[in-house]
């Protein structure tokens, strides 16, 4: 914890600096940096994120009491370097309340404007500025943001519009006007006297006119927003570390609302839906930020080219373009162009794609925020690899800059250009965030997770996102906007998603309390389906078929990259020729996990392997095993033909037997004619397979050494696939893998087995192949004991999935019905099924590897569990020694960036 609770910025001179992150947050340090490097930033102070704990830990008082002399200096200091004070209605200092975090959350936490302001500044204001109408402008604005963030003043339902903007239209409809800033100074004034009766109506509480009560009451709430459901909810969603906190930057207010020669806006130094290198953003003037980021008035562009391609998309004339929405590159030329300077300084400082607030005070341009931008994972990639190409970054930092999980993204559908010609377009809006998004319209974020907890796809339409809508957001398919432009609340939090987002569609019409919204008079209703198309901005109307998405140019220079730098490999759990090529295409060097038991559920197989199960005798079984052979090995031929000259390892059947036989009583019949005995002696035999605990019973090796002429059949089938490949020229490599192995022994005898029905093959077919036998360490003793078991396997398979099982005693099926209060309570941190537990079961997996290699040093260790493809177990099985991972299909390309990014950080 820092002694030093409070740093300061202004004039060029900064206290903290960019690596100070962790404890000004990502605003306050870079609001610091900005200073340093001769940015035009107003002074300003952060407290810092321990004083965010200390707020959790001690209470509001106690912390205020802790920063109250801190606080004071630095507010001196501000009312020092600008020349105003703060309260002094001839001469106002106002000032704006923004957190900032380490990590990013854009909207998520709360920001306050125009601070300062009462009845008697407002008119001091008015007078010092000669601007009665910018003042009472700004003072209706903090009478709304303070009664929403600090005092509470929020809607009662979910389908109310907010009580603030309901009184601004009321106010407005009684002139007839349309535009907040067609309100006049009489008007203006009217809403600050209806704000506060609103606010004093619904929340109890009279609006504070002391500045120094609206200064600590700003501050407090904003370490309050550090626990609001949305920033929890956007934490757990990013893998955000709840005590992190925030910090609090307060900085002297500059003001884009005071006429024609100011304005605000936000600015991208590369686009975040694509990576394109190309100056991008919006503006507007006589405005606030919250204006831009809303959503409640859809911005113009900054650049002209920018504002050229949104005339076309919106399908606007150059001529009433360029005498309506007016690019800031034509209205403020002089602006623009310190702008575009300053856009580029920070990028080449920083090193990455910047995200940028600016404010135009009468010409002044002045930097309120910069930062790492959120984007999409193309952009990410794309972004990147040209950062690269340009000598800004290295490889490894290159590597490093991209997050696995977000490849995922480049990976979803498109749709199929088939189908889009014969779809019907709807409208169009901004593509905001690209994909391919199909589902039913719901209109509350509520309902978005609701239905698709019911297993519904959904389309969440809004007049306007805000951070409230962020678990709405999350769980449908795409989100489709009203109002707003490429830098609202909705396209910047769907581009950090990966969710497909088409903003600023102005000829939607959404209807709340209704449920419906209506398009160019067509009417749809809750539940009806749409498309969206976050790539061109196209709303479709119903279902659109997709296609798996192509993989583009950067992508692929990106894994080249990473298998410069790997040393852990990657394969893939496939079952199926078809599974298996999606996931060579996407790099997988081979099979770690063939389940064979999923083979036998297609119509002929199950039949037979039913009737192997249901047999009553050894030479009843080897019957039915005979019919399976030749469809098992058909099966091998075509995975092991597709892994040409790639490791294929195929795990003998695991499951309990119990899983394969029918339980009803018209599959039950069917056994029965088949076998030529009684639906009786069927019943029965099906009974006495039932188990207590079929989990921990009857499966894996336990069923091979039970029923060795199972594991024999297996065998004689993949070595007989493999020699019927050989003997076309080609190269199998097959590996036989023993599951659920607790003792040397029961390896040992299964592994007896293998090898006699291994040379019963190779005499029959007059040809012999090289061949691996393994097991799967997914037993804890298995773990303990592997010294003893690598002297029968040649290589080790960690099924991670069934050793978490049994580390923890937690069943995997059941683990919903407690997960939650372990998580609320910090038992756990994560799902111990999605991320892997390196603390327990980690040390097993690394005492088995070492154990493993003493006894056979050449012995191949791998992981076949679905934790084979999350990052920060990939990244825990390189430290640990493993030799591969094994994963489905799509998440391979994220193992191989995260098992790169393993090595890279190895090496530093």
């Amino acid at each position: 914890m820092s002694e030093k609770r409070v740093y300061t910025f202004g004039n060029g001179k900064a206290e903290g600096r960019a690596d100070m992150r962790n404890l000004l947050g990502g605003k306050g340090a870079n609001l610091a940096e900005m200073n340093l490097v001769g940015v035009p930033v107003p002074p300003g102070f952060t407290i810092t994120t321990d004083v965010c704990t200390e707020y959790y830990e001690k209470g509001k008082d106690a912390v205020v009491a802790l920063l109250k002399d801190d606080v004071e200096r630095s507010m001196k200091l501000i009312e020092d370097t600008i020349g105003k004070k703060f309260g002094d209605p001839s001469n106002p200092l106002l000032v704006s309340v923004r957190s900032g975090a380490r990590a990013s959350m854009p909207g998520m936490m709360d920001t306050i404007l125009n601070l300062g302001l009462n009845d008697e500044v407002v008119e001091g204001l008015a007078k010092k500025t000669d601007n009665p109408h910018f003042a009472w402008d700004s003072y209706r604005r903090f009478v709304q943001m303070y009664g929403d963030v600090v005092l509470g003043m929020k809607p009662v339902n979910k389908d109310d519009v907010d009580p603030f903007e309901a009184i601004i239209e009321q106010v407005k409809s009684q002139r007839g006007i349309k535009l907040d800033y067609e309100l006049n100074v009489e008007e203006l004034q009217q809403l600050v006297k209806l704000f506060k009766e609103a606010i004093k109506k619904q929340t109890g509480s009279d609006f504070p006119s002391d500045p120094v009560e609206q200064l600590w009451g700003a501050i407090c709430a904003v370490f309050g927003s550090w626990m609001n459901k949305r920033a929890i909810l956007y934490r757990k969603l990013n893998g955000i570390p709840d005590d992190w906190g925030t910090a609090v930057s307060v900085m002297a207010m500059v003001y884009g609302n005071m006429g024609e020669t100011s304005a605000t806006g936000v600015c991208f130094s590369r686009d975040a839906a694509t990576g394109e290198n190309i100056f991008n953003g919006e503006w507007l003037k006589n405005a606030q930020g919250e204006d831009v980021v809303s959503g409640v008035r859809t911005p113009q562009q900054i650049t002209l080219e920018g504002s050229r391609r949104w005339a076309e998309l919106q399908g606007v004339s150059e001529e009433e373009r360029k005498s309506k929405y007016p690019s800031l590159e034509e209205e403020m030329p002089e602006v623009y162009k310190q702008l575009n300077e300053i856009q580029d300084k920070l990028e080449k400082h920083y090193h990455d794609m910047q995200d940028m607030e600016f404010t135009v005070q009468e010409g002044k341009l002045w930097f309120l925020q910069t930062r790492n931008g959120k984007r999409t994972g193309t952009a990410m990639v794309k972004i990147a690899m040209d950062l690269l190409k340009e000598g800004e970054i290295d490889e490894k930092t290159a590597i490093e800059r991209c997050e696995p999980n977000k490849l995922d993204e480049l990976l979803h559908p498109i749709f199929d250009k088939e189908a889009l010609k014969h779809t019907h377009t709807l409208t169009h809006g901004l593509p905001a965030s690209p994909g391919a998004a199909t589902g039913q319209i719901v209109f509350f974020a509520d309902d978005a997770a609701k239905w698709h907890a019911d297993g519904h796809k959904v389309v969440m339409v809004r007049i306007e996102t805000s951070p409230e809508d962020l678990a709405g957001m999350s769980a449908a398919e795409g989100i489709l906007t009203a109002r707003g432009g490429m830098t609202s609340h909705a396209a910047v939090v769907a581009r950090g998603m990966g969710k497909c987002c088409v903003s600023g569609a102005g000829n939607i019409h959404v209807d709340y309390k209704k449920r419906t919204v209506e398009i160019h008079g067509q009417v749809f209703h809750e539940g009806d389906y749409i498309s969206l198309n976050g790539s061109t901005g196209q709303v479709y109307e119903g279902e659109v078929k997709t296609r798996p998405a192509e993989v583009s140019g950067y992508f692929a220079e990106l894994m080249d990259l990473c298998d410069k730098y790997t040393k852990l490999v990657v394969r893939t759990n496939a079952d199926t020729p078809h599974d298996a090529e999606v996931a060579k295409s996407f790099g997988a060097v081979g099979i770690g996990l063939c389940r064979t038991e999923h083979m036998f559920f297609e119509a002929e197989k199950i039949k037979a392997m039913r009737e192997m199960i249901l047999a009553d005798t050894t030479e009843d079984r080897e019957k039915a095993l005979a019919k399976l052979l030749p469809l098992q090995k058909k099966d091998f031929v075509g995975i092991l033909k597709c892994m040409n000259g790639l490791p294929v390892n195929i795990r003998l059947l695991d499951p309990p037997l119990h899983e394969f036989v029918p339980h009803d009583e018209k599959g039950q019949k069917i056994m029965a004619e088949e076998m030529g005995v009684s639906i009786q002696k069927i019943k029965e035999r099906v009974a006495s397979l039932e188990e207590h605990n079929p989990m921990l019973g009857l499966r894996g090796c336990r069923l091979g050494i039970k029923f060795p002429e199972i594991t024999k059949m297996q065998t004689k089938a993949i070595l007989g696939a493999a020699i019927e490949l050989k003997k076309q020229g080609l190269d199998p490599k097959p590996e036989i893998m023993v599951p659920l192995v607790g003792t040397y022994k029961e390896l040992k005898l299964q592994k007896e087995v293998i090898n006699k029905a291994a040379k019963e093959v190779f005499a029959e077919e007059g040809m012999e192949l090289p061949f691996k036998v393994g097991t799967m360490i997914e037993i804890p003793r298995a773990a303990l004991t592997a010294d003893k078991i690598a002297e029968y396997a040649e290589y080790f398979s960690f099924g991670t999935n069934d050793l978490t099982q049994m580390t923890f005693g937690y069943s995997r099926d059941d683990i919903n019905s407690f997960l939650p209060s372990y998580l609320s309570n910090k038992i756990l941190d994560v799902d111990p099924f999605q991320v892997l537990d390196q603390e327990g079961v980690g040390q097993l997996v690394k005492f088995a590897v070492k154990k493993g290699h003493e006894t056979r040093p050449d012995l191949k260790c791998g992981i076949c569990g679905e934790h084979g493809g999350e990052p920060s177990s990939v990244k825990f099985c390189h430290r640990a020694g493993l030799d591969y991972v094994s994963c489905s299909p799509f998440r391979v390309p994220i193992a191989r960036l995260a098992a790169a990014q393993a090595a890279v950080e190895e090496s530093k």
